[in-house]
């Protein structure tokens, strides 16, 4: 037919412009592993919400076993960085002591990241306190029966008068025994003291010893890189497992409760993005392009520490020292915790509101400063947050049985705290940054 050879031609050369487009879209998602990483979470919710309980298309017990095996990438990236958690740790706080210029420096980094931790985490537990007095999440449900059936052996009420004891029991005594059973708080306080001594002494003498700390850093980061291959597809997993075990029912029924401590967590976050941006110079694009892969991961393992290679990576972006980096990232992911604090806030007040517990402003403001100290210290570890809000719940005499309740909700609440506690360590590196600009002569 006259005519066809053109048509065909255009045919033809539309399909190379679209397959052209299709190769440059896959290069683009391969090349950026942020957006494999999102992708991965929105078809993670997207499968395990159809493997639900909501769906109803697959039988429960044959969903939680196709769960296990999703979630098993998963579970393989996080025991791979929890292979290499203590050796990184300890090498980069020391190397970090050690390579900081002088004891003066040393000191202005100990003191302002004390002081931020302090005041962002107070500030956080007040915000979480007063949201719960606004908006009653708790107000018209009622005390689950038996109220101490969430109680466990760790669940020992959080008493003031103990804590010189508790302040003191945290020196790692015996650092053997810290190792063996992954104590991150005991090993940073011992990688704090051994930097510190290293830096203090003759520099001959621990030049082999730094050399070791500098080779065992680059092992257990190569071992990292390695586990973030499988990041997307860890991603994925834990977002399906975590769906077909929450489901949709679940969220719906706390909506008021679910809803007050995200717009708590919203708000610190923004708080963070100010601070960035005022005082560190960051913008929020520039920050989210640095930080966004690292946030994605962190919500979807709801582990600080696990992200913690990854956030050391991200303050480097963000044009943070090595020294600085190395140090005050592993501190702020095992002490930093003022998103865990803001939610305990809420908590704490919508466990006394299902009870009809009513705490005057003198013991809430008591319980601010319970929730900084339990807070402050607390492994950077999914769940913890449980343990530490019965404590709280039970020495104030507040019955811990609505836990119950909240439980089911948690691992949701948690995922979103651990993105604002990685973004405060975050915020940290980057005003540490700018505070020493200019002193390290």
């Amino acid at each position: 037919m006259p005519g066809g050879g053109f048509f065909d031609e255009l045919g033809s050369s539309e399909l190379v412009r679209l397959y052209q487009q299709r190769t440059k879209l896959r290069v683009w998602v391969r090349s950026r592993l942020w957006v494999q990483v999102l992708i991965a979470m929105v078809s993670g919710i997207a499968v395990g919400f159809a493997l639900g309980p909501a769906a109803g298309w697959v039988p429960a017990r044959n969903a939680a076993v196709i769960g296990d095996w999703l979630a098993l990438p998963g579970k393989v990236f996080l025991g791979l960085i929890a292979i290499v958690l203590v050796p990184l740790v300890f090498s980069s706080i020391v190397g970090g002591l050690a390579a900081t210029p002088s004891g003066r420096i040393m000191r202005v980094i100990g003191i302002r990241l004390g002081l931020f931790i302090v005041a962002t985490t107070s500030m956080a537990a007040f915000i979480g306190l007063g949201l719960a007095r606004l908006f009653q999440p708790g107000a018209g449900l009622e005390q689950p029966q038996p109220a101490a059936a969430v109680l466990t052996a760790d669940s020992q009420p959080f008493d003031m008068m103990r804590l010189p004891d508790l302040l003191a029991g945290v020196l790692p005594t015996n650092p053997a025994a810290s190792v063996m059973q992954g104590d991150l708080l005991a090993i940073v306080i011992l990688a704090l003291l051994t930097g510190v001594a290293a830096s203090q002494a003759r520099r001959e003498k621990v030049m082999p010893f730094l050399a070791l700390m500098d080779a065992l850093l680059s092992i257990s980061m190569t071992i990292v890189k390695w586990a973030m291959l499988l990041s997307p597809l860890a991603v994925f997993g834990l977002m399906a497992q975590l769906m077909i075990q929450v489901g949709m029912d679940s969220l719906l029924g706390l909506v008021t409760y679910v809803g007050t401590v995200l717009l708590g967590l919203a708000l610190l976050f923004a708080i963070y993005l100010a601070i960035l941006g005022l005082a560190g110079g960051l913008g929020l694009k520039a920050f989210l392009l640095a930080a966004g892969q690292n946030l994605l991961l962190a919500f979807s393992t709801s582990s600080s520490s696990a992200v913690m290679p990854s956030t050391i990576q991200t303050a480097r972006k963000l044009h943070v020292p090595d020294e600085i980096a190395n140090l005050v990232i592993p501190v702020g992911a095992t002490m930093n915790m003022a998103g865990t604090a803001l939610y305990q806030g809420v908590a704490i007040l919508f466990l006394a509101q299902i009870a009809n517990v009513d705490l005057s402003w003198g013991e809430t403001l008591l319980i601010i400063g319970t929730l900084v100290a339990s807070s402050i210290g607390a492994p950077g570890t999914p769940g913890v947050s449980i343990a530490i809000l019965a404590s709280v719940a039970v020495g104030f005499g507040i019955p811990p049985g609505g836990l119950v309740i909240i439980l089911g909700v948690d691992r949701l609440l948690d995922m979103s705290r651990t993105v604002v506690n990685v973004t405060g360590d975050i915020t940290a590196a980057v005003l540490l940054r700018h505070s020493l600009e200019g002193r390290e002569d």
